[in-house]
């Protein structure tokens, strides 16, 4: 147990999904989990572990942001033995190369955010995916035929930027902004396990366009079970 996780040694599973949003948790687990049982529960950071197509699986609320994430993540490798980490959320798309309801598999993350510049000092690290995982991704979501786009996303501190805040990233390729994997990829690295994030665009800021609630619920039934397929190797 630590100060943010009531679960035991051994409630969670080596593949952990991580969504942002405690309630996207409990509807993976409710929706494609067997036999799903919840593991933690303290501030309403839902944790919960299960089977899929028999495999064990667990998915793990991180909150809002790189800090909040940064506690869960450190905490499923280093104390509960997680070994592969898949972030499944939502981003904005912040090119012309992506549109609504497209995945995003984020090869590597950009971040405005200084949580690490004390440990790279004079250096930026430029955090990757596993490549293992992220090709695995790129032929199932192929072979399921759906609309997907691998690259660069950014991910920001500041939800609230001005306009245009994001050009030259879009001038430089990168496709969407999250506000949590740079950390995911850095932690992961850090602790030599494998991670991927896999993001469906409900918002593009580009045009301005949003996803409707209808589209939104049936592209997060897609993405949750890719990044299912993808964690346990189904």
């Amino acid at each position: 147990m630590t100060p943010h996780n009531e679960a035991k040694i051994g409630d969670y599973a080596e593949a952990v999904l991580l969504p942002g949003d405690p309630l996207r948790a409990k509807w993976i687990a409710e929706t494609f989990f067997e036999d799903p049982r919840q593991v933690n529960g303290i501030r309403n950071c839902l944790g919960f572990t299960g089977r899929y197509k028999g495999k064990p699986v667990s998915v793990q609320a991180t909150g809002m942001g790189q800090p909040s994430l940064s506690i869960y993540v450190h905490e499923l490798i280093d104390i509960y033995g997680a070994k592969v980490l898949v972030r499944v959320g939502t981003c904005g798309g912040i090119s012309d190369k992506v549109r609504l309801k497209d995945i995003v598999l984020a090869e590597a993350a950009t971040t405005d955010s200084a949580m690490d510049s004390e440990t790279f000092g004079a250096f930026r690290f430029a955090p990757s995916a596993n490549f293992g995982l992220l090709r695995d991704a790129a032929n199932r979501a192929d072979a399921a035929g759906l609309s997907w786009r691998a690259g660069g996303i950014v991910s920001t501190d500041t939800f609230y930027l001005p306009e245009n805040a994001y050009d030259p990233l879009t001038a430089h390729g990168i496709l969407a902004i999250d506000m949590e994997t740079a950390a995911l990829y850095t932690l992961a690295a850090r602790f030599g396990v494998r991670a991927l994030t896999l993001c469906a665009v409900s918002d593009d800021l580009l045009t301005g366009e949003k996803m409707a609630p209808s589209d939104r619920q049936s592209s997060l039934t897609e993405l949750a079970t890719l990044a299912l397929d993808v964690a346990v190797g189904a």
